[in-house]
C-alpha cells in the first residue's frame, strides 16, 4: 500500500511539472533530454524544539530516486535560468526512532546550477506518507507528525558531474528535509534532518545532448517588464490550534495586492491581506475558560487584518511566490505580529487567472496550507 501510494504521488507530481512539446522557427523542434539519479542519505534530526527531544535517537537514513527534465535554453526562460533542471523526486527515509517510523514522499523540483555546472541547488516541495503518526492510545510520543500526509519541502546543495563515462555520472553534498503538516492537525512540532548525500546519475542518450542556446541577440530580461496590474484573491484551508483535540476548522483569506513585474525573473508585489480564523476563534473562547489568570473574556475578535510586501520568482507559468507580512489588526495576542507565506502558483490564460499553494507561519511556525484562486487585472 506504501508503494503505491508513493508511485500516485509521483505520477501526480510529475503531471504537476509536465509540459507539452514545443516548436520554434528559430531553433526547431524541442528537444527533451533527460536523466535519472540514485542517491543514499544519512543525517541527524535537528533540535529546533525542545519538545522533539525525546525523538532524536538514532541518525536518520534513505534513499531517494529522482528524474530531471534537461533544459538547454528553447524557451526564455530556461535561458534567463542559465538552464536549469526540472523533474520529480521520490524518497525513502527511516527516522530511526520507533515513535517517528518512516516516511515515504514525492516531490516537484527544480535545480540551479553555478560554477561551470558543478555546483547544484535542488529545491523540491511535495507530499510525504508518515507510518507512524501521533495517536493517543497508540503512539502518544509522536508529537511531530499529527497526520498520516505530511507537507515536505527538500533542499540539497551538491557538487555534481555528470555524463563523465557514457552518461554516467557522480554528486555527493549536504541536504536538509522538512515534515510537516502545517497545522492541519495538533501536533505539528515538525522534523527537520540535516545531513550528507552521495548518488550517481544517467543522462539517456547523452551523445545526442543538444548545444546550449544562448541568450539571443538584443533579448533582455527587462523587455518582459508590465505596468502595474492589480490582484484579488482568494484563500482557503483547515487547520488547528495547538490544543490537541480542538478540532479542525475552515480558515479563509481575502487578499488584494497590486504587483509590478520588472523583468523575465522578477514581480514586485504590495498588498493587503483579511484573515478570517475559526480555529483562533476556539482557542480565544480555550484561553478565556482554561487561563481566567490571563484577563481575556473569550469574545474577542478572530479576525486579523495584515499589510504585506512580495515577490515572485518566474519560471514559464509557475511562480515562486515569497511575501512578508504585519498585522495591523490584532485584536488577540496569538503567535506574532509578523507572518510570512512562501509556495507556488501557476498562471492561466495570458496570466490572467492563476492558482497556487502556499504555507502561511509565523517565522518557523506553520499556521495553515493556503489553497488559493485568483485573478490579475
Amino acid at each position: 500500500m506504501k508503494h503505491k501510494l508513493l508511485l500516485a504521488l509521483l505520477v501526480l507530481s510529475y503531471a504537476a511539472f509536465g509540459q507539452i512539446p514545443s516548436s520554434n522557427p528559430d531553433f526547431g523542434i524541442e528537444q527533451r533530454p533527460f536523466s535519472i539519479e540514485a542517491d543514499y542519505f544519512y543525517g541527524s534530526i535537528l533540535e529546533h524544539n525542545p519538545d522533539i527531544s525525546h525523538l532524536i535517537t538514532g541518525h536518520p537514513r534513505g534513499v531517494t530516486l529522482t528524474f530531471n527534465r534537461k533544459t538547454y535554453g528553447f524557451k526564455a526562460w530556461e535561458r534567463f535560468h542559465r538552464y536549469p533542471d526540472w523533474g520529480v523526486t521520490a524518497a525513502y527515509q527511516n527516522m530511526q526512532n520507533e515513535h517517528l517510523g518512516e516516511v515515504f514522499s514525492a516531490y516537484g523540483h527544480y535545480n540551479f546550477y553555478f560554477y561551470n555546472r558543478h555546483l547544484v541547488i535542488r529545491l523540491g516541495q511535495g507530499i510525504a506518507y508518515a507510518t507512524d503518526p501521533y495517536d493517543e492510545v497508540d503512539n502518544p510520543k509522536n508529537n511531530a507528525y499529527g497526520t498520516t500526509l505530511l507537507s515536505s519541502t527538500f533542499l540539497k546543495l551538491n557538487y555534481v558531474r555528470e555524463n563523465v563515462w557514457r552518461g554516467f555520472g557522480f554528486h555527493a553534498g549536504i541536504d536538509i528535509i522538512h515534515y510537516s503538516n502545517a497545522n492541519l492537525r495538533a501536533p505539528n512540532n515538525s522534523t527537520n534532518t540535516l545531513g550528507v548525500n552521495a548518488g550517481v546519475s544517467y543522462l539517456f542518450d547523452y551523445e545526442n545532448f543538444p548545444e546550449y542556446i544562448p541568450v539571443q541577440d538584443g533579448e533582455k530580461s527587462s523587455d518582459y517588464a508590465e505596468p502595474i496590474k492589480y490582484n484579488f484573491v482568494f484563500r482557503f484551508g483547515l487547520n488547528e490550534s495547538d490544543v490537541l483535540g480542538s478540532g479542525q476548522s475552515p480558515f479563509y483569506v481575502f487578499s488584494a495586492f497590486a504587483d509590478k513585474r520588472i523583468n523575465y525573473k522578477s514581480t514586485l508585489q504590495a498588498g493587503v491581506d483579511v484573515f478570517v480564523l475559526p480555529f483562533l476563534k476556539d482557542y480565544v473562547e480555550y484561553r478565556a475558560i482554561a487561563f481566567p489568570e490571563d484577563g481575556g473574556t473569550g469574545t474577542e475578535d478572530h479576525k486579523r487584518v495584515g499589510l504585506f510586501i512580495g515577490h515572485e520568482l518566474r519560471f514559464n507559468k509557475v511562480a515562486f511566490v515569497s511575501q512578508l507580512g504585519y498585522y495591523v489588526y490584532y485584536p488577540f495576542e496569538f503567535e506574532n505580529r509578523v507572518y510570512n507565506r512562501l509556495g507556488l502558483k501557476r498562471y492561466f490564460f495570458d496570466d490572467r487567472y492563476f492558482a497556487g499553494v502556499t504555507v502561511k507561519a509565523h517565522w518557523a511556525k506553520a499556521e495553515g496550507v493556503e489553497f488559493s484562486l485568483g485573478i490579475r487585472l
